[in-house]
């Protein structure tokens, strides 16, 4: 009887990974709902702050932080150098490098990053994709994002970043940046 109910619920479970990781997510606009028109080299030159989450697929946030940004663009290169505050007392310091490849799209590298991020802004849109191996307490664990961000207003941007391993969404972070 114990067998069956462990297979009960790892069936359920993964029926409910599958489910979440089915789930629609954002795609590049073809139309949008502002005129304003999202510059990342604008908007990150200088300070900014944001505040996010991190939420499983079940629905628990395992975690809360704050990020102090610092950007600079040289013209060719926005350098972000993040500091991390997470609700623990933890910090993490991450700094990207990203480069403006063609009018709308950008590359960037950072510690931990695989490979290059790639991304493309469309109107008020930006959609960013990398894997990373992410630092955790036990550890890393190597993740794929598909970051996507939405200029609200000058000052003002919401970033939604699904969050997959091999394949299946764990989670998503939600981010709220304000320029100071």
């Amino acid at each position: 009887m114990t067998r069956l109910r462990f297979l009960i619920s790892l069936v359920a479970i993964a029926s409910l990974t599958l489910l979440a990781a089915c789930s629609a997510k954002p795609r590049v606009p073809k139309s949008f709902l502002s005129d304003r028109q999202l510059n990342l080299e604008e908007f990150f030159e200088g300070k900014t702050v944001a505040y996010g989450q991190f939420q499983d697929v079940l629905g628990n946030v395992p975690r809360r932080f704050s990020v102090e940004i610092d950007g600079k663009w040289d013209g060719e290169t926005l350098t972000l150098v993040e500091d991390f505050l997470y609700d623990d007392g933890a910090t993490e310091q991450r700094v990207w490098t990203l480069t403006k490849t063609g009018e709308d799209t950008w590359t960037g590298t950072a510690p931990g990053v695989l490979g290059v991020a790639e991304g493309i802004e469309r109107g008020d849109t930006f959609n960013w994709k990398y894997k990373i191996d992410l630092p955790i307490k036990e550890g890393t664990m190597r993740v794929n994002f598909d970051d996507w961000m939405w200029l609200l207003e000058d000052d003002r941007l919401l970033n939604r970043a699904y969050v997959s391993r091999f394949g299946v969404r764990i989670g998503e972070v939600i981010l709220f940046f304000e320029k100071l």
